[in-house]
Order: C-alpha cells, then sequence, then structure tokens
C-alpha cells in the first residue's frame, strides 16, 4: 500500500512539474512572440530560441534545484526556480537578438525590448508562488508525514537532530527515539518508514543500515571520514573482484590550470562589476566613524602557508577579534549591511588574483579558530590541502554559526568530488546566500565563554605559556 501511495506522489509531482515548466516556457515564448512573429512559426530563430531555452533550463534547474514539492519547504523550492528561470530568460533573450541580428530584422546586435524581461520574470515567479505553495498543499493533503525513529548514542546527538527534523514537520515525524544499544532496536525499525542514524559509532552503524535495507527503510546517516573519502571512490576490478580505489592525490596538472585560469578571469570580472558596490561602501564606512575602510587579518590557506586576506572593515576600530555573536555590538551599522549582502567580502577577489586564495574552496579561518577547532577535531587540518574560497559548500549551505565539524564534512565534500563543472555549480549557487537570512546567523551568546577559553589556549601557545 506504502509503494502505491509512493508512486502515486511521485507521479503527481511529475505532473506537476510538467505543468510547471511549460508555463514558465510559455510566459517567456508567448510575450517575446508578440513583436518576434517568427517566434510562431517554423523558422531557425523560433528552433534555435526553444532549445537554447530548453538547454540552459535544464542546467540551471541542476544547479539551482527542480520543483521538489513533498520534499523542501516551499521558500527554498521558490528561490531556487525563480533564480534558474531568470538566468534562462537571459541566455534565451540573448540567443533571439543574435537569431534576430540578419538583413530582415537588424543589420546590427541590439536588444530588443529589454524593458519586456523583468515583466516576464515578474508573472513567472507569481506562477511559482503559485504553483509551488498549491502544489506543497495538495501534495500534503494527500501524504502524511513519513513516521520516523531516531537512532543516537547520547542526548546531545538527539536534541541535535531532533531540532532540524522538527524543522520539516509536514515531510517528518518524530514517532520514537532510541539509543543505538538498544536490545529491542531491530524490533523498532520495521515499524517505521523513515530511520534517522544520527552521531553513532560507524561499525555499528553499518549494522543498522543493513537492517534497514532488508526491511526497505529510508534512511539518513550523518557521513563521517570515511564516507566523505569515498565520495571520489572510482571502481576497479582485480581479476574478478570488486574493489574500491580511493585516490588522495589531488588536483592533476591540468585540475589546476584550468581552476587557476578560471580565478583569474572570474575574478577580474567580478572586480570590474563590483566596483561601484565597493565605492559606495567605501564612503558609508568612511562616513560612519571616519577609521580604514579595508581590514586585514592573517588566514591560512593550502599547506599551512599565512596570508592576509581583506576584506571591508565591518567592525569598530580596535576592538578584540574572535567570532561574532548574537547582538555584537562590535559591529557597526553599516557592517551589518555589508555582513547581510557579504559586500564586506568582496575585496578577497585580489587575494584570489595574487594567487592566496580561491573562488570556490573551504572557509579562509582565523588562524586561532584553526587551532581551537583541530584542538577538539584533529582531522580539521585536513580542509588546507587545497586553496581557501571566497565561496564553497560549507558557505552555500551552511551558515556562519555552523559547527565545526559540520563545515569540515561540506569542506571535504568539496576537496574529494572537485571538478571544473562543481566550481561553475556552485558560484552560481553563491546567489541563494543572498536570499537565507541565517546564512550570517551569529553564535550565541552561551558560544563567547568558549571563544574566550580557546582565546586564552591560543595566545598562551603564541606566547610559549603553554604547551
Amino acid at each position: 500500500m506504502k509503494e502505491k501511495l509512493r508512486s502515486c506522489g511521485n507521479l503527481l509531482v511529475l505532473l506537476f512539474k510538467l505543468i510547471l515548466y511549460l508555463l514558465i516556457y510559455w510566459t517567456f515564448y508567448r510575450l517575446f512572440a508578440i513583436k518576434n512573429w517568427q517566434l510562431l512559426s517554423i523558422s531557425r530563430t523560433a528552433a534555435v530560441t526553444t532549445l537554447s531555452y530548453l538547454i540552459s533550463g535544464y542546467l540551471f534547474v541542476k544547479i539551482y534545484g527542480s520543483f521538489d514539492i513533498g520534499k523542501r519547504k516551499s521558500k527554498p523550492i521558490i528561490i531556487s526556480l525563480s533564480l534558474a528561470a531568470v538566468m534562462t530568460d537571459l541566455v534565451a533573450y540573448l540567443m533571439l537578438a543574435v537569431m534576430n541580428t540578419n538583413d530582415v530584422n537588424d543589420r546590427n546586435f541590439t536588444f530588443s525590448q529589454p524593458w519586456l524581461l523583468p515583466i516576464v520574470f515578474v508573472l513567472q515567479v507569481l506562477i511559482i508562488i503559485g504553483a509551488t505553495y498549491g502544489g506543497n498543499w495538495i501534495y500534503f493533503k494527500i501524504f502524511d508525514p513519513e513516521k520516523c525513529l531516531i537512532i543516537t548514542s547520547s542526548e546531545r546527538s538527539l536534541k541535535e537532530i531532533s531540532r532540524c527534523v522538527r524543522k520539516y514537520r509536514l515531510q517528518y515525524e518524530i514517532c520514537r527515539n532510541m539509543d543505538y544499544k538498544n536490545e529491542k532496536l531491530r524490533d523498532a525499525i520495521p515499524k517505521y518508514d523513515t530511520i534517522f542514524i544520527y552521531d553513532v559509532p560507524v561499525m555499528e552503524r553499518t549494522q543498522i543500515v543493513e537492517f534497514c535495507y532488508q526491511n526497505m527503510k529510508n534512511v539518513y546517516i550523518n557521513p563521517e571520514m570515511a564516507d566523505v573519502v569515498e565520495l571520489n571512490a572510482h571502481h576497479v576490478l582485480l581479476d574478478d573482484v570488486s574493489l574500491f580505489e580511493l585516490s588522495s592525490n589531488g588536483l592533476t596538472s591540468e585540475q589546476k590550470f584550468v581552476k587557476r585560469s578560471f580565478d583569474i578571469v572570474l575574478s577580474v570580472i567580478a572586480l570590474v562589476i563590483t566596483f561601484p558596490i565597493l565605492l559606495i561602501a567605501a564612503v558609508a564606512i568612511k562616513s560612519y566613524d571616519k577609521g580604514p575602510i579595508f581590514f586585514k587579518q592573517n588566514r591560512a590557506t593550502r599547506g599551512g602557508k599565512i596570508f592576509s586576506v581583506y576584506k571591508l572593515r565591518t567592525m569598530k576600530e580596535n576592538v578584540d577579534n574572535y567570532l561574532s555573536v548574537v547582538d555584537d555590538d562590535r559591529i557597526t551599522p553599516v557592517g551589518n549591511i555589508l555582513r547581510r549582502f557579504r559586500i564586506d567580502e568582496i575585496p578577497q577577489f585580489v587575494n584570489v588574483i595574487k594567487g592566496d586564495m580561491s573562488i570556490v574552496g573551504p572557509r579562509p579561518e582565523m588562524l586561532a579558530n584553526i587551532f581551537n577547532y583541530t584542538n577538539d577535531l584533529p582531522e580539521f587540518e585536513y580542509r588546507l590541502r587545497v586553496k581557501a574560497g571566497i565561496t564553497g559548500y560549507a558557505q552555500i549551505a551552511g551558515k556562519y554559526n555552523t559547527s565545526p565539524k559540520d563545515k569540515l564534512i561540506l569542506d571535504l565534500m568539496y576537496i574529494e568530488e572537485y571538478s571544473f563543472w562543481l566550481d561553475v555549480k556552485l558560484v552560481f549557487q553563491t546567489l541563494i546566500v543572498l536570499f537565507k537570512k541565517d546564512s550570517t546567523e551569529a553564535f550565541g551568546a552561551e558560544y563567547e565563554e568558549k571563544i574566550e577559553k580557546y582565546d586564552k589556549l591560543y595566545d598562551g601557545m603564541v606566547t610559549g605559556e603553554t604547551k
């Protein structure tokens, strides 16, 4: 019965997707066809424009996310599809302008009806909003939340995973939680739809996952180091024995060349485009307290190399430098705005051109943070196998106050899965951060004591007062 319901759900989502994507395409095509009559006939212009729309639309949906109602909340779906739609519109509009450059229309390349693009986009966003909220409403009226069992190893772990799962109350209903050592665990698992296994030792977790697989249960696990390393594994056959090859050689020479070229070209373009924003931000910072515009601080990049990262100053002058916390009085009003929209990080493109950083890579942490995190989590130093980056998995998917271990997992996933396409994908996905209010969420006040303890430990190490 549950399998039939799941199949019906998949068919419903597929139907909604087809209708929505057709409406988004029709909005662009039909409005621009009012003055571009060739779009309504069998012509090269119609064929090329349609093909470019379909191909670019498919790629941008792959980058930003699809119309996955029933799995994600409505707002993230709306943001993802809206960004995919506007990018697709721009590509198709450019292609239409190219096809219209001929003896019949315009002999010189021109952008015709640019004012129509915002109208098309607004209509598409309205369609996306209606379809997303309506689709999720219908889906959850038909399908109940999945009955969930949470398996953990401690109260702290249970609190962490429960907090996350409860944010998706329409998708999941927490019915029970159990310790992984509980003798009745195998009797309980078959009673639930979905099993969350969090912070359980790898050996025991493997046994539980195998049992869930036997009973055809959906399983969610939090990855450990071994899981991340396996992401880049290649299946090989030695005679008739199957093996996974786990390569740890880093980027090839070709990959390094392509990545460096991509970094330089994109950084130059970014600095040119954002120069007016930098100018306005500089005036605002100087006008507020007459202090310096730029802020320079030592950070670590590939191989532990120390470099000075450049940022726009967002804090008051001569204050202690540590991780920001909620209601941090060190941050200026101007700094709050710069941090919210990540404008303070624009000068880091200079670091990229100098070769200290890359466009995509792990966040360049403060030296004290690296020492402190590595003290608790030795694997944290693995992030230094590649150059630090302006954007990356951890910067996009995580928050400012994401735990060090979760940041590490996200960064290592990038390192192990690296490809040029992944870099391109993450650059485009960076736009999503601007719409996430919690992306710059600071650490809670309770974290201040831990920060102070760590800073004293680090200062002692630097001055030689501790081992």
